[in-house]
């Protein structure tokens, strides 16, 4: 019980060896959570609960829970609050499965690791919106951040589905600098998909909150303009997979993206004619962490590391090594 107390990962690594099913499912959890915390907050901001516990850590200056009197926005605000827990418990578990893994994974680990410090970052960061007022540049950075918690759960599921083996391209140079690309514009697209939420109409409290000194209209087509042209390079990226016969992970990857931008450019048409109502507003935003999750999915699908360390690889749910198409390689 000592050892237990000094040093509670290690006393279960000792006693405890999870299997890759295990693994994975551990991982994919906080992958989950993550996208779960970003699409509830969009749910407080969108319902004008954002200052529905007006302080933080606690909820008022005399209640660390939301009380009666604060009416529903209060309970929305701190239910948001409340999931944090169950993100820290997804991502703990994750830290725990990847340390404890035989043999030792030290890098996955450390995205593990990673996963924390980046959920008590935007926990942080999330008391300072309150505490400014919803001030729009730290709810942008707000996002930003769990996009980076998006990220990091993401790549830790998927290097859990993986060897440890230096990656090795399965395409060649061209294909994986037009991924390069995506991934880029991709990232400009929801920096910018920040800066139309903090000009917009959605301040997320009923009280006058300041927004970023920008025309909405004329960011909003910008935003519009780097979607196309992810679209654009999403389909070039197809196109040229098909060319050299890449293998057939890349392109189910690449399709999928094709389909999620799809959805996603039809919902944010849809909100822009209407007149950016609520609801719509909260699919877009669910559909921004899918774009990100698909984008980061083909860029990955580019390269293998072989099969997981570990007896019983064959039951995980990720795809294992693939052939170098021969066509593929030397584009």
């Amino acid at each position: 019980m000592l050892k237990a107390a000094r040093n509670p990962l290690a006393y279960i690594d000792s006693r405890w060896t999870p299997s890759q099913r295990t693994l994975r499912r551990a991982t994919l959890a906080a992958v989950l959570m993550s996208v779960v915390i970003v699409v509830t907050g969009g749910a407080v901001r969108l319902t004008g609960s954002g200052l529905g516990c007006d302080t933080w850590p606690k909820c008022t200056d005399d209640s660390l829970f939301a009380t009666p009197e604060m009416g529903l926005h209060g309970a929305i605000e701190f239910g948001n609050r409340m999931l944090t827990y169950v993100l820290c418990a997804a991502v703990g578990w994750a830290i725990v499965a990847a340390r404890s893994t035989a043999p030792r994974r030290r890098g996955l680990t450390r995205l593990a690791w990673a996963q924390f410090w980046i959920v008590l970052a935007n926990a942080v960061l999330g008391g300072i919106t309150v505490l400014t007022g919803l001030n729009p540049y730290s709810v942008a950075g707000h996002f930003l951040l769990a996009t980076a918690l998006i990220t990091l759960t993401l790549l830790t599921w998927h290097r859990a589905g993986e060897g440890d083996a230096p990656a090795r391209p399965l395409v060649g140079p061209r294909v994986r600098q037009l991924g390069t690309a995506l991934l880029l514009a991709t990232a400009a697209l929801i920096v910018v998909g920040t800066v139309v939420t903090g000009a917009g109409p959605h301040a997320g409290d009923s009280s006058e909150v300041p927004r970023i000194p920008l025309e909405w209209e004329a960011v909003t087509r910008a935003h519009a303009a780097l979607a196309w042209l992810v679209v654009a390079l999403t389909l070039a990226l197809w196109l040229l997979l098909r060319a050299v016969d890449a293998p057939p992970g890349p392109l189910a990857r690449t399709r999928d993206l094709a389909l999620v931008l799809a959805s996603q450019i039809a919902v944010g048409y849809v909100q822009y004619v209407t007149d950016v109502p609520e609801l719509l507003v909260g699919v877009h935003l669910l559909g921004s962490t899918l774009v990100w999750i698909a984008v980061l999915r083909v860029v990955l699908s580019l390269r293998e590391r072989g099969t997981p360390p570990v007896a019983g690889a064959a039951e995980t749910a990720g795809e294992g090594a693939q052939p170098v198409a021969p066509a593929a390689a030397a584009v």
